[in-house]
């Protein structure tokens, strides 16, 4: 198995992230509190819950330089904690939003953060010293639905979103007066503004509604294909895999032999690892600091547990390297 530690914090978890030391643990348990675990002695113990949303906190990210956390929320707001005097105490973010904040990521300089929304658009949002709140600017275009998902890249320029329309995105967020041109960057910070986990440049880690996650990996050609469930005893073919989905699928939405599918779903989980028990929602790198490669991390779910995931022995077993 390729999980190392698991630990139940509520019935259902919405999004998790990471203090900078991995020490705490900030979550949401399906609700609009975060809350802040430490970790002692093989123990968690509940030290804060920050109270400022009126609905389900939807994102969570943690940085790692300023030791600063953002949320966002279905209801459509998002704040900066900063703690003070062993407070964490919020500051107010504008994202000009009509449909519920989904996502949101730290930028590498941790001078911006991305949200992602249900409004088809993406806030990058960036802090004004003057007036001490955080401001948005929004890209509008091309996403025809939700964005579920950001990442940045290294050059604290680029930005990849998902979306619920199947598409897989790359954005300028260069922003005049924040962002510095790099000579030797090139194009990407003389874009205009505007115009997913990766373990590796060649393997990707994915998560979602089948309760397990799933290793896809490029081949030379640049192909990109299912390689199998990680913690799965033995590796079942992409055709295979998806059939058995569709097929499942196809059986629940006639109503035809519910028990009887119910058991089987339940029995082809446990055979894959069965470390959760219902969708995962959110999935957290914890890379080391100044380390480019991606070798734990950690997933929560609507089963309420957060999972931690090492890749150490990983490479031999899948037939990849990462």
């Amino acid at each position: 198995m390729a999980v190392v530690d698991v630990h139940r914090f509520a019935e259902s978890i919405t999004c998790h992230a990471w203090s900078p030391d991995l020490s705490m643990v900030a979550l949401c348990p399906n609700n609009n509190e975060v809350h802040i675990y430490k970790s002692s002695q093989d123990q968690w113990e509940r030290l804060h819950v920050l109270e400022k949303h009126d609905q389900i906190v939807s994102g969570i990210d943690w940085s790692s330089k300023s030791n600063k956390i953002v949320t966002v929320s279905h209801d459509r707001n998002s704040y900066v904690w900063s703690l003070e005097g062993g407070e964490w105490v919020p500051t107010l973010v504008i994202l000009r939003l009509n449909r519920a904040a989904l996502c949101v990521q730290w930028s590498p300089k941790e001078n911006k953060f991305a949200v992602g929304s249900g409004a088809k658009t993406v806030c990058i949002c960036y802090y004004e010293q003057e007036n001490n709140w955080w401001v948005s600017k929004l890209i509008r275009k091309r996403h025809e639905s939700s964005v579920t998902s950001v990442a940045w890249h290294p050059n604290n320029i680029l930005l990849a979103t998902t979306s619920t329309d199947g598409k897989c995105r790359v954005f300028s967020t260069f922003i005049k007066g924040v962002d510095t041109k790099d000579p030797k960057a090139g194009s990407p910070a003389e874009s205009k503004f505007g115009e997913v986990l990766f373990i590796s440049e060649k393997m990707v880690i994915g998560v979602g509604y089948d309760s397990n996650p799933m290793v896809f990996a490029a081949d030379d050609t640049g192909i990109w294909s299912f390689i199998r469930y990680i913690g799965e005893k033995k590796a079942e073919s992409s055709g295979a895999s998806y059939s058995s989905q569709f097929s499942e699928a196809f059986t629940k939405f006639y109503g035809q032999s519910k028990a009887t599918t119910a058991n089987e779903a339940s029995e082809s989980s446990k055979s894959r690892g069965g470390v959760h028990d219902n969708c995962i929602n959110a999935i957290v790198s914890l890379s080391k600091a100044g380390s480019p490669k991606v070798m734990r991390f950690s997933t929560s779910g609507l089963d309420g547990k957060i999972a931690i995931w090492d890749l150490e022995n990983m490479e031999e077993e899948l037939g990849h390297q990462f």
